[in-house]
């Protein structure tokens, strides 16, 4: 076990010990580990879960890092199965081609590129791009699509061998991966390395403040290691000699930060932005432990409830199946100990996906056929980031009377 966890005694942006235990999830399974039917008489591995609050720069981290290697072998998700996604990223791509004037001769890098669902839209606003994807099977994806990815982690190596033969990059972006790096001062070396004087480098993540203000504790699961608020990342961006410039909320995955930072000596200054959510930080009290006390009794609070929802129609002869099989559904499922005697299946559009087994309760995930085929009176949107995409799309099962769950920020059925 020693060789695939690693017990986090100090912070990982500021270096500090004064850590505090906030959360606890109990041992679970790798959140993405879906198993194949010949898997099935396995035993799981089985992680700790536990949150850690900072006590000096506010960071909320996973006290425990599962081996990369663990969590991204045999890795099925795959970005642009989501129209969603890819419709957001698109205007990602607009905006940050305008706003920082890129043309032909600018060169975009994608850390953690997946099947390149960002740099497409940059490619054919005319950049030049280059993906940095550790999953093989995942950059031979991009690759088909005619994005240029390197098959590795992004490190200082990594750095040079890019700096080589695609010379210096223009922007930088970290969508959805930040979070999930521990070593992120190695991810800042190499980012300061490869940047060009005026560079941009761009991350978004899940925000902590929506993440206690609209109940998202399903968000927890091994691969997100850390929890972002702009106070925190001030922190760790003045540490490596860079500056944070300018930050927006987004609605992606219920709702993400995004973070623009240059390095220290080029031009600009922090926006109103940066000060406003800083200020809002302090007054929903993030470095608190008493915050993260009442959010565990709501999170508890929901589970009762919706088990109690699940139960009671259960009893009353109804059936349930799931919609959507994201990782934060497994924390939800796990955690809230939601298995087949349930939840009948999962309904899930990636093909990646079909065909398995959720990590932990082993409920089968099939294809959206089965709504026609064999349909039950309701539906749990584990995906409740795509719930209005998700009733949409289904509006024939409503018409039978099929209805929907929605588990958070609180369980109701519309």
């Amino acid at each position: 076990m020693s060789t695939e966890i690693t017990h986090k005694s100090t912070c990982r942006i500021c270096k500090g010990k004064n850590l505090s235990r906030i959360l606890s999830f109990g041992p679970t399974p790798p959140a993405n580990a879906f198993l194949r039917t010949d898997e099935l008489s396995r035993s799981e591995p089985y992680y700790p879960l536990d949150v850690n609050l900072c006590g000096v720069c506010g960071l909320v981290q996973l006290a425990d890092v599962v081996d990369s290697r663990i969590l991204f072998k045999d890795y099925v998700y795959v970005s642009s199965t989501s129209p969603v996604f890819i419709a957001h990223f698109g205007a990602f791509a607009k905006e940050v081609f305008t706003r920082f004037n890129l043309s032909k001769k600018s060169l975009v890098v994608d850390i953690g590129s997946n099947d390149g669902i960002l740099l497409r839209p940059f490619k054919k606003l005319g950049a030049r791009v280059l993906g940095v994807e550790p999953d093989t099977s995942i950059a031979n994806l991009a690759r088909k699509a005619g994005i240029p990815t390197v098959s590795e982690f992004f490190t200082p190596n990594t750095t040079k061998k890019i700096l080589q033969k695609y010379g210096s990059a223009d922007v930088i972006t970290a969508t959805n991966v930040f979070a999930h790096i521990d070593d992120i001062h190695a991810v800042a070396k190499g980012v300061k390395m490869l940047l060009t004087k005026e560079g941009v480098f761009i991350i978004e993540a899940p925000y902590l403040v929506d993440f206690l203000d609209k109940n998202l504790f399903d968000t927890v699961y091994h691969e997100h290691l850390s929890y972002l608020s702009v106070s925190a990342l001030s922190h760790f961006f003045e540490g490596v000699g860079m500056k944070i410039i300018d930050v927006e909320r987004v609605d992606s995955h219920g709702g993400s930060l995004r973070v623009f930072a240059k390095k220290k000596n080029a031009t600009g200054t922090p926006s109103l932005a940066v000060q406003e959510l800083l200020t809002l930080e302090k007054l929903k009290g993030l470095r608190e432990e008493k915050v993260y006390l009442e959010y565990e009794l709501r999170i508890l609070e929901n589970r009762a409830k919706l088990l109690s929802m699940l139960t009671g129609l259960k009893k009353s002869g109804k059936r349930v199946a799931g919609y959507g099989a994201p990782a934060k559904g497994n924390t939800l499922l796990n955690f809230f100990s939601i298995g087949k005697e349930l939840l009948e299946y999962i309904v899930d559009d990636s093909p990646h996906k079909q065909g398995r087994h959720t990590p932990g309760k082993r409920i089968p995930v099939v294809s959206s056929k089965l709504l026609i085929d064999n349909p039950p009176d309701y539906l749990l949107i584990l995906a409740w980031n795509f719930a209005p995409s998700i009733i949409a799309k289904n509006e024939a099962f409503r018409k039978k009377g099929g209805k929907f769950i929605i588990p958070v920020p609180r369980p109701r059925i519309v």
